[in-house]
């Protein structure tokens, strides 16, 4: 009887290991909530590829997330995720806030019962939007750290966050 060889056994379960974690990352990317997202219509413009370089590896200490959908980021499990490429909004009724000198409009009405706070840059052409799980505490670090990523789209200098009544 011939005994199998152990040289065999390891590269089978060195095999068999890295087809465990290939796995393990393809499920978990397959999992993410940011998958369910479809692209932005604008995602292949190209101030979204420059501001994907800008992607920090941690938003409010929350990990980036492997995503592979072209003009969209995530972080923390889809805590917060971010989609390049949208139209820009026109004047709203709804809450507006600058953050280190990008405007957000706070967008209730998607929000409402999602589980996520929906903004969405104003002026920045293309838009940038913003989903933050209402799990994440910190939303003015999450705007903070957004901020700095979409800053470089250059604002409309007569575009400022103001609502529909008084503009």
């Amino acid at each position: 009887m011939r005994r199998p060889s152990r040289r065999g056994g390891i590269a089978v379960g060195a095999g068999l290991g890295a087809a465990v974690v290939a796995g393990v990352l393809v499920a978990q990317e397959v999992s993410s909530p940011a998958l369910a997202m479809r692209p932005a219509a604008r995602a292949a413009d190209p101030e979204c590829a420059r501001i994907a370089d800008r992607y920090p590896a941690r938003i409010v200490g929350e990990s980036r997330d492997p995503v592979s959908v072209s003009g969209v980021a995530s972080w923390g499990d889809g805590g917060v995720v971010l989609r390049c490429g949208l139209e820009p909004p026109p004047a709203t009724d709804d809450p507006c806030v600058e953050v280190d000198g990008v405007d957000w409009v706070f967008r209730e009405d998607r929000s409402a019962g999602s589980g996520y706070r929906v903004l969405i840059t104003y002026g920045r052409d293309p838009a940038v939007q913003a989903f933050v799980d209402d799990r994440i505490t910190a939303i003015d670090g999450v705007l903070v750290d957004l901020s700095d990523v979409v800053r470089p789209i250059e604002p409309s200098p007569d575009e400022k966050c103001v609502d529909a009544a008084s503009g």
